[in-house]
């Protein structure tokens, strides 16, 4: 599956925004939180300090954005930055400060900053989430592991439960194959899953989940829109699709 990369536009470096003070370096801009930090950021934006804005920018989004370019792409697109620069003076809601903890096997692990201290946020509980195409593939690959096919099946696709793809997301003919498809006019259950990937397709399954699993912990997922898709091993790609707010794995 061909991934599109998207062009890192004056906008999303908005997202990497400095939330301390011990965050950003120089600069004589100073911000206590979340809040005034944005509303810093926007007033740097409306005013024209393009470099005390850049100097907002977290480390991670400056590596992706050099000063020149930051600059480049404010004169470049005017109404974006004045765009930007109100809606972030604007917050709708009060700003979370949250921080993600990478383990060792790839799961990650998110805290949340409540009331001056830090707290472990409800997904670490969910060992079958599907919030993120990372959480989603976790999710899947304990759920496979442990042979719950009954929870394999929440990252299924409709279409393929219905049984109009095949269990690696191509269309299919109404025959079953040899590599355990099912009828077209029929549905995916754990029990067919189990026949299927216990019996003729478990090399390539295994196969697939070793390479996985290797390449999750320094894998990068890039999301496009309610699509998403991770690099693995020597060519694969792990192709991802969001479904009622939900991240399913539409193929290997």
């Amino acid at each position: 599956m061909p991934v599109m990369r998207m062009r890192k536009r004056f906008g999303l470096p908005a997202l990497g925004l400095c939330l301390g003070l011990s965050a950003c370096g120089g600069g004589a801009i100073v911000q206590q939180g979340p809040s005034d930090t944005l509303r810093a950021y926007s007033r740097a934006l409306e005013e024209g300090r393009v470099d005390d804005a850049y100097r907002l920018l977290s480390d991670d989004a400056k590596r992706s954005m050099s000063l020149e370019a930051f600059r480049r792409s404010v004169v470049e697109n005017p109404l974006e930055v004045k765009e930007i620069a109100h809606a972030l003076a604007r917050p709708t809601a009060d700003p979370v400060v949250t921080a993600t903890v990478t383990m060792p096997n790839g799961d990650e692990l998110l805290l949340v900053y409540e009331g001056g201290k830090w707290r472990v946020d409800a997904a670490a509980v969910d060992l079958y989430g599907q919030s993120t195409p990372r959480q989603a593939l976790l999710g899947f690959l304990r759920a496979f592991e442990r042979k719950r096919y009954d929870m394999v099946l929440r990252y299924v696709p409709d279409a393929e439960k219905e049984g109009t793809l095949g269990l690696e997301g191509r269309p299919q003919e109404p025959a079953a194959t040899a590599e355990g498809t099912l009828p077209k006019d029929d549905g995916l259950t754990a029990e067919k899953l189990k026949a299927a990937w216990e019996g003729p397709q478990k090399e390539q399954i295994t196969r697939i989940v070793v390479a996985v699993k290797a390449a999750l912990p320094t894998a990068q997922i890039e999301e496009t829109g309610d699509s998403a898709a991770m690099s693995y091993g020597a060519g694969g790609t792990v192709a991802f699709v969001r479904e009622h707010g939900l991240w399913k794995i539409k193929d290997f």
